[in-house]
């Protein structure tokens, strides 16, 4: 309305909408910026009532505020819109700008769409620029776009009616709503900004609080674990180094945690127990060996090691379970060595004796045996040939590199042969001589004076069986008074003279319970060879038993 006074009018609307903009910057949340946005159209642009249209996620659009009217406020508020409804409004009528003016005489196409409206009949306009209570009014609100460039998305509409004046607004007021619009999009758009960002930092403070709450459950499951914990650098030229001990380890190692940090694993774990360490996998791996006590002691423990990150892509680290297991190792040993030996002279039993013989032989004959030499040289020189057949060799009998084929006797290359010396003489050879005593006189003395005293006669013989041999010999006891003695690496001349040493030790007296007992006891020299099992190696040194005990009068026998 062009009017004298309308100068002054501007300038308060201006002086208005200066306080209104400042309101909904102002503002606390989103919805208060929307209401804000509402209210502001009523008291700053000078009409009755505005409705601020959202959009949503899913781009339809919802009644979000509402000014100038409780009852359309109470009717219509959070009420939806579909976005075509919406962008048929936007595409009809008058383009003010960037406003839409749909006036009465094209808006009663709308009135039967779904999107939400309030508006009041009245009488039909009296002159050309009046408004009519049909007429629609939308001032579409965008993010803000590049300057000289378009527009950016939709955020939403103002829609507006009633101006006060009772008249369609003129080129003033227009470009006062359109600017507004403006402001009410940047304002909404940085209320959402600092929505998200207060979300955001509430998130953040959440992620943070469960994060120490980790850390401090974390600090308490290490600290105060019954087991030993460790957390050990990963990777780099410290890999392995322990940063960080619980109470637990350090108890069971005797160590201060100070002390501790000074170490890895490696310095801690027991020699032979090294390669087991080395083989352990970082990730899951498990592990069972023996780690040095601060008093030089060993004690065994199993050692689980687990990755862990200090943060995303940053350093990892190894956290690991030392669990003591001595009490249990003990127990497999002692298993152990029940199933292995014998449970009244604690010597190796007949199972152990044949394992350790198999061991040391292997299905190749001896090279020494007559006609073995021959033999092989044989079956050699016809893998050979066959091979120069096959291409494996060349015309020189030289192998071709490219195509290996096994030897049949390769496997034999890194055993270390047992021989047995030939005739009745001593040519020189050492091997593996199996002595395979029984007692004489034994069945006697359980006869005399029982059962406890001829334990105690084994024991005793067993003692003196195993004083009298060197390191490394075996004297096992076969069953009831019969022993074997494994002595490697002896003359056909030694193996007699330990013979008759064991033989002196044994006929000496033996003080049982205040009684004074003797046994004798009878020798047969064995020799073990590759290309012999366990069983025909001990039946040839009993058979030869048999023989010296027979080829001795039975008066002499307890006196050898």
């Amino acid at each position: 309305m062009e009017t004298e006074s309308e100068p002054y009018v501007r300038l308060a609307t201006l002086r208005q909408l200066h306080q209104v903009m400042a309101d909904m910057n102002t503002a606390r949340s989103l919805a208060d910026t929307l209401q804000t946005v509402a209210d502001g159209v009523v008291t700053g642009l000078g009409y009755e009532l505005a409705c601020v249209n959202l959009v949503r996620a899913d781009g339809d659009l919802v009644v979000a505020a509402l000014a100038g009217n409780s009852a359309a406020e109470a009717l219509i508020t959070g009420r939806t819109g579909s976005r075509a409804s919406w962008d048929r409004r936007l595409s009809m009528g008058e383009a003010w700008g960037d406003l839409r003016f749909i006036p009465h005489t094209e808006g009663w196409v709308l009135d039967e769409d779904d999107v939400p409206q309030w508006y009041t009949d009245g009488p039909a306009p009296r002159f050309e620029d009046e408004w009519h209570p049909a007429d629609r009014l939308f001032a579409p609100m965008y993010t803000p776009g590049v300057p000289g460039g378009s527009c950016g998305e939709l955020i939403g509409v103002l829609s507006v009616d009633r101006p006060r004046n009772g008249r369609r607004p003129g080129a003033w007021g227009r470009e006062a709503l359109q600017m507004y619009a403006f402001q009410a999009a940047i304002a909404i758009s940085n209320a959402r900004l600092r929505g998200n960002m207060q979300r955001a930092l509430v998130r953040l403070e959440r992620e943070q609080q469960a994060l120490r709450a980790s850390e401090e459950s974390f600090r308490q499951a290490f600290e105060y674990a019954p087991s030993g914990m460790a957390i050990a650098e990963m990777g780099g030229d410290e890999h392995g180094r322990i940063l960080r001990t619980n109470d637990a380890l350090c108890r069971l190692l005797g160590r201060p945690a100070s002390s501790m940090r000074r170490y890895s694993f490696s310095d801690l774990v027991h020699p032979e127990d090294i390669g087991t360490l080395l083989r352990t996998s970082a990730e899951g791996g498990r592990a069972e060996l023996r780690l040095c006590r601060r008093d030089g002691t060993y004690v065994w423990v199993s050692l689980r090691n687990s990755v862990v990150a200090d943060a995303t892509d940053g350093p990892r680290f190894l956290l690991t379970h030392v669990e003591d297991i001595e009490e249990r190792k003990r127990r497999e040993l002692q298993l152990a060595h029940r199933a292995s030996h014998d449970s009244l002279t604690g010597l190796p039993n007949s199972a152990e004796l044949r394992s350790r013989l198999s061991a040391r032989l292997c299905a190749r004959p001896a090279a020494t045996e007559p006609g073995v030499v021959d033999t092989i040289d044989a079956a050699y020189g016809q893998v050979v040939a066959a091979r120069k057949a096959s291409g494996v060799y060349d015309a020189n009998g030289h192998g071709f590199d490219y195509k290996p084929v096994p030897d049949a006797f390769d496997a034999y290359d890194h055993h270390v042969h047992a021989v047995a010396p030939e005739g009745e003489r001593d040519d020189g050879t050492k091997g593996l001589a199996v002595l395979f005593c029984d007692l004489d006189g034994f069945k006697s003395i359980n006869d005399r004076f029982g059962h406890n005293a001829g334990d105690a006669v084994l024991i005793e013989v067993a003692r003196r069986l195993g004083s009298a041999v060197r390191d490394g010999d075996t004297v096992a006891r076969l069953g009831g008074d019969e022993f074997v003695v494994l002595a490697d690496g002896l003359g056909r001349a030694d193996a007699q003279d330990l013979a008759v040493r064991l033989r002196n030790e044994i006929i000496q007296p033996i003080r049982v319970d205040g009684r004074v007992m003797r046994v004798g006891a009878s020798f047969g020299i064995g020799w073990a060879h590759c290309g012999m099992t366990a069983d025909a190696v001990l039946q040839s040194a009993d058979e030869r038993m048999y023989i010296e005990k027979r080829s001795r009068p039975k008066a002499h026998r307890r006196a050898g």
